[in-house]
């Protein structure tokens, strides 16, 4: 694909983004929409803060198109790091995650996930845009180009820090409100709790591998070198 196509690819994306994060800015015409954000907001759902996340992945991405078009460059070493640290470490496991993850527990028993009232607010096609074209949208922009992978601890680790954020936001809101931020956290024990969260990592690392394998069966080995010791 050409730089422009790219960058037009990259700016409708951006667009889809920002549309779908307006849309639900302004699910609250009413009283069962508002309890839906009440106890910890919008950003207490990870399908939410994937949107976000989304949206600002594309908006730097979009960002770097335009300014490598004006500078006639390759690269803009900085904007291209942070393009490709974002998308590797957080944008492509976390909609992945989000993807698998809802529609794995939705087929399951949606009531522990995306109860049936949620059907009455959020439209059908509203749905599939928060929990399904995350995923092909992601997978596109691993074959559109090539992504620099850091060194595999690092991102690991980066992963993890925002894994337990995530996490320690979740137990924070319960210990302040007494509400759990998804109905499924309240079936199981504090063993159960643990088990899922150390599981939920180990499945968010386990992507983040495939993701590395699959930017390297495309496009050959983009990892950081490492550095030589003296």
């Amino acid at each position: 694909m050409t730089r422009t196509a790219t960058c037009i690819y990259h700016f409708l994306v951006l667009c889809w983004y920002v549309f779908i994060n307006y849309c639900i800015s302004q699910e609250r015409g009413d009283l069962q929409k508002f309890k839906i954000f009440l106890n910890g907001g919008r950003w207490k759902y990870l399908t939410l803060l994937n949107l976000l996340l989304q949206a600002i992945f594309y908006g730097v991405a979009c960002l770097e198109d335009v300014l490598k078009r004006i500078k006639g460059k390759k690269d803009i070493k900085f904007l291209t790091a942070f393009r490709d640290l974002l998308f590797t470490t957080l944008a492509f496991p976390i909609s992945t995650f989000v993807f698998l993850s809802f529609w794995m527990l939705f087929l399951y028993n949606r009531e522990l996930i995306y109860p049936e009232a949620l059907d009455a607010i959020f439209p059908v096609w509203l749905n599939h845009a928060m929990h399904t074209f995350i995923f092909p949208f992601s997978l596109v922009e691993v074959i559109l180009r090539p992504h620099c992978y850091p060194l595999r601890r690092n991102g690991l680790t980066l992963l993890a820090a925002a894994s337990l954020a995530y996490t320690s936001r979740v137990l924070w809101i319960y210990s302040e409100t007494g509400t759990w931020v998804y109905p499924l956290f309240a079936e199981l024990s504090p063993v159960g709790l643990t088990a899922f969260f150390s599981a939920s990592y180990i499945f968010l690392a386990g992507i983040y591998l495939f993701g590395e394998k699959l930017n390297h069966w495309t496009w050959g080995d983009m990892r950081q070198p490492r550095k030589k010791r003296k």
